[in-house]
């Protein structure tokens, strides 16, 4: 097999459709044991020394699924809800997937609201 510049990588992601690929980066992440969503939990910390002046001002929050609990059916439904736009197999994965971010940079009331309906549903949420 013949090495692929970026630029022709690229160029090949940019005829895939988004469903297209949302599989390649789950194969990816499962073929070289990584996750596509680390490095932005990297950024989002910043430098040691400013974290508690980062988090006075904090107007963005993840919403992190730590883990789906006893009733996943439930909380499957409720990702679904919480998350736009995801299908029943895509809320499975995600859920199966914990701990894993479900929304990312909202403002507060949304976080709270989304973990308020998850932890109903019996799954047990982290607000970053």
């Amino acid at each position: 097999m013949a090495k692929l510049s970026t630029t022709e990588l690229i160029d090949a992601f940019k005829e895939l459709t988004l469903l297209e690929l949302s599989e390649f980066v789950k194969e990816f992440e499962t073929t070289f044991d990584v996750t596509a969503a680390a490095p932005a939990a990297v950024i989002a910390a910043g430098p040691a020394g400013a974290a508690p002046a980062a988090a006075e001002e904090q107007d963005e929050f993840d919403v992190v699924l730590e883990s789906a609990g006893d009733k996943k059916i439930q909380v499957i439904k409720v990702v679904r809800e919480v998350v736009s736009g995801l299908g029943l197999k895509e809320a499975k994965d995600l859920v199966e997937a914990a701990p894993k971010a479900l929304l990312e940079k909202v403002d507060k009331e949304a976080a709270e609201a989304a973990k308020e309906k998850l932890e109903a549903a019996g799954a047990k949420i982290v607000i970053k």
